[in-house]
């Protein structure tokens, strides 16, 4: 039996990367892209240059990938980006830019890894925010790209249930990575209060909430979306 093979988007740093690791040392294959190089090597790991919001680059990369390893198991669209900034100060290329990011990035890849795997069933991991649940200032932008790749989720776990795919969300609360190294920390500390548990979550929560949406185990749990924290 194959080692099952697992596509990672936006996986140069952060989250992304630290999910690269974790995973190859599990023994997975697995598969990744950023927008420039990697550093980042391994045997068992290629990695693709590729804008997730391009739809023609994201079928080219998806076609190579199959080639790689034989075809790709589950996908973890975890390419984002964020914007905190008063909705009247948002120009129209940060909309822009957030919405091709987050939700169209997340689409295709969803669109062209399902169907490689519509002949053998699989698995899609979404990422979302507790931004979305708790209506943040300033982050009106941000929080409405998740929401759509929320109803992306819900919508497309019905569509492709008949493929035995499964399609889940995780909705991280702020973890230490680049993505929140420029939000002010009376902003953190103003959203951990609204948490159940008054903490940062860490890259071991992330990873626990994927393992549960992958396992062979969870192939009755589709269309659900976790918030870490507790809201």
């Amino acid at each position: 039996m194959k080692n099952k093979t697992i596509f990672i988007t936006g996986n140069r740093k952060g989250i992304g990367l630290h999910l690269t690791r974790y995973y190859l040392e599990q023994g997975y294959n697995v598969l990744g892209c950023s927008r420039t190089e990697s550093r980042f090597s391994h045997e068992n790991y290629r990695h693709f240059i590729c804008d997730v919001a391009d739809e023609k680059s994201v079928k080219e990369v998806i076609r190579q990938a199959k080639k790689s390893f034989g075809g790709i198991d589950i996908l973890i669209n975890n390419a984002g980006v964020a914007s905190l900034n008063h909705s009247l100060l948002t120009p129209g290329s940060t909309v822009k830019k957030v919405f091709e990011t987050n939700f169209y990035g997340s689409f295709f890849f969803s669109r062209e890894c399902a169907k490689v795997m519509r002949n053998t069933g699989g698995r899609i991991v979404n990422f979302s925010t507790v931004a979305v649940p708790l209506d943040l200032e300033g982050e009106m932008i941000y929080a409405s790209s998740k929401a759509a790749v929320e109803k992306m989720t819900t919508i497309l776990a019905k569509e492709l249930s008949a493929f035995n795919i499964t399609v889940n969300a995780i909705g991280p609360s702020p973890i230490y990575t680049d993505l929140i190294k420029t939000v002010p920390q009376d902003k953190i500390d103003e959203l951990l209060k609204q948490q159940t548990i008054h903490r940062l979550g860490e890259l071991e929560d992330v990873e626990n909430v994927i393992d549960f949406f992958i396992s062979p185990k969870s192939n009755f749990i589709t269309g659900q979306i976790i918030y870490l924290g507790g809201l």
